[in-house]
C-alpha cells in the first residue's frame, strides 16, 4: 500500500513539473515575441501609433492645447498623440538641440517664430512641404499675414500654430473717469503719452501706460513704422550683417518711454510680464503692450471693462501693422514613416476650421485658418467679447511688406536680450542716446559672430 502510494505521488509530482515546466517556456515565448516585436516597430493590430509632441504652451493655453490632443484621440483609433510640455520657447527649443538626431528627440514640436532658422539650420527637420506636396494639401486658406512670416524660399519648413501680435490694453473705466473717450483709445505715441498724463492726474494712484522690457515688442513697434530689424530686407532676401532700422525709428521708442517717466506716468516692471499683467488688473496701470494671446485672460480677470486697441506708432509715421508671434510645428527627421505620417494627420486636423475656432476663443490667438471666424462658437463669442475680434481686425489691416513679414535670423534671441537690456537702462534713467549706440553695436555684433560661426 505504502509503495502504491509512493508510485502515485511520484507520478502526479512528474506531472506537475512538466505543467510548470511548459507554463514558463510559453511565458519566456511570450515576452521573447513581445520584445522582439518592439524592437521591430510593429504593432498589433489593435495599437495605435505613437506620436509625441513636445511643446512649450502653460497656464491656460496648456489646458486648451491638452484638451485638443484629447479630442483627437479620441475622434479616430489609429493614433495617439502624447503631448509633453517642456517650458517655455528657450527653455524648449535648448532641450531639442541636446537630442537631435537622436532617439530621445520627439516626433514633432512646437518651437517659437525666431527659432525659425536654428530649426532650419539644424538639419534634423524634415520640411513640411514634403508632406505638402505628396499629400496634395493645400496651405492657401491659411491667413495670407500667417503664410508671410512662415513661407521661406517659397516653401514652408513648418506648421504654422498658434500665432499672436502685440495689442494695446487699456482700462475703460479709467479712461472715463479721466474724461477720455472708452471707445477711442489713443493711437501714436504722443497719443498714449499725452492720454498717461490726463489718467495720472485724476488718479494719482495708478500710472498711465507700461512697456514691458520684452524685445519682441521693440520688433513690433518698429515694423509698425515701416522698419526693418535687419538689412537685407530682414533676411528675406539674403543673410543679413547688420540692422536694418535708422536712428530716428530705433530712438522713437527709446524717448517715447524717457517722456511718460519724466512725466512720472510710466510704471516700470522691467521684464516681468506677469507683474505687469498683474498690475494692470490691480488697476496700479491703465494701459500696456502685450500678445493678443493674453486676451482671453486679461478680460476674465479683470474686476473692470477692459479695452483692446491697435499697436501704437509715432504720429509722424503711418502705421503699417504687425508681425506675426507665437509658433509653428516641426516635423523631426530620422523617425519612421509611420511616425511622420500620423504626426502630419495631427497637424492638419490643427488646421481645420472647428478646431482653430475652439482654440482662438479659449485663448487668444489667431485662428491660423480663417474660416474659423465664421463659425457659431467664434460669432457668440465675438457677441459676449468683441474685444477678440480688434486683435484679428489689426492683423487682417496689416500691410504686407519686409517690415511685417519679420526678420529671420538665427540670433534674433540673443538679440532679443540686447534689446532688454537696453531698455531697462533707459527705464532706470540711463542717457538714451548713449543706450541707443551701445545697443546697435552689440546688435551688429552678433549678427556678424552668428555669420562667422555658420562661415558666412
Amino acid at each position: 500500500m505504502k509503495k502504491l502510494l509512493f508510485i502515485c505521488i511520484t507520478i502526479i509530482s512528474i506531472f506537475m513539473i512538466t505543467a510548470c515546466g511548459n507554463g514558463e517556456s510559453k511565458g519566456e515565448e511570450t515576452a521573447s515575441g513581445e520584445t522582439e516585436s518592439k524592437e521591430s516597430g510593429e504593432k498589433g493590430s489593435d495599437e495605435k501609433q505613437e506620436v509625441i509632441f513636445w511643446h512649450a504652451m502653460g497656464g491656460a493655453g496648456q489646458e486648451a492645447l491638452e484638451s485638443t490632443v484629447d479630442d483627437f484621440n479620441q475622434s479616430q483609433d489609429n493614433i495617439q498623440v502624447n503631448a509633453e510640455y517642456q517650458g517655455s520657447y528657450d527653455e524648449a527649443l535648448t532641450k531639442y538641440q541636446s537630442v537631435a538626431g537622436t532617439d530621445s528627440a520627439p516626433s514633432m514640436m512646437q518651437v517659437f517664430e525666431i527659432g525659425t532658422m536654428t530649426m532650419i539650420n539644424s538639419n534634423s527637420i524634415v520640411p513640411i512641404q514634403e508632406f505638402v506636396d505628396s499629400d496634395g494639401y493645400d496651405m492657401s486658406g491659411l491667413e495670407e499675414n500667417i503664410i508671410n512670416y512662415y513661407k521661406i524660399d517659397d516653401q514652408f519648413y513648418s506648421m504654422p500654430f498658434n500665432s499672436s501680435t502685440p495689442v494695446m490694453y487699456y482700462n475703460k473705466d479709467a479712461f472715463e473717469a479721466a474724461g477720455l473717450d472708452p471707445d477711442t483709445p489713443p493711437e501714436t505715441f504722443e497719443e498714449v503719452a499725452e492720454a498717461s498724463k490726463i489718467i495720472a492726474d485724476k488718479n494719482p494712484e495708478m500710472k498711465g501706460f507700461a512697456l514691458q522690457a520684452y524685445g519682441w515688442l521693440v520688433e513690433q513697434l518698429l515694423a509698425n513704422q515701416g522698419a526693418l530689424l535687419m538689412n537685407n530686407d530682414n533676411g528675406r532676401t539674403d543673410t543679413p550683417t547688420e540692422i536694418g532700422f535708422t536712428e530716428e525709428e530705433g530712438k522713437s521708442i527709446f524717448k517715447w518711454a524717457e517722456k511718460m517717466i519724466a512725466d512720472d506716468t510710466f510704471a516700470n516692471y522691467g521684464t516681468n510680464g506677469d507683474d505687469m499683467v498683474a498690475g494692470f488688473i490691480a488697476e496700479d496701470v491703465a494701459m500696456f503692450l502685450q500678445s493678443s494671446a493674453s486676451a482671453r485672460d486679461v478680460i476674465d480677470n479683470a474686476p473692470f471693462e477692459v479695452g483692446i486697441g491697435f499697436l501704437p506708432h509715432p504720429e509722424d509715421k503711418d502705421r503699417e501693422g504687425v508681425v506675426i508671434g507665437g509658433a509653428s510645428l516641426w516635423m523631426m527627421d530620422g523617425k519612421p514613416e509611420e511616425e511622420q505620417n500620423a504626426a502630419w494627420e495631427f497637424m492638419k486636423y490643427l488646421q481645420t476650421p472647428e478646431v482653430q475656432a475652439k482654440w482662438h476663443v479659449n485663448t487668444g490667438y489667431f485662428a491660423i485658418n480663417p474660416e474659423a471666424y465664421e463659425e457659431q462658437v467664434v460669432k457668440d463669442a465675438y457677441q459676449e467679447m468683441p474685444q477678440l475680434q480688434v486683435t484679428v481686425d489689426q492683423l487682417q489691416a496689416t500691410k504686407s511688406s519686409y517690415a511685417t513679414q519679420g526678420a529671420i535670423m538665427d540670433m534674433i534671441p540673443e538679440a532679443r536680450r540686447i534689446t532688454e537690456t537696453a531698455l531697462e537702462t533707459v527705464y532706470n534713467g540711463g542717457d538714451v542716446n548713449e543706450t541707443y549706440q551701445t545697443a546697435v553695436d552689440q546688435l551688429n555684433q552678433a549678427i556678424e559672430q552668428a555669420n562667422a560661426a555658420r562661415g558666412k
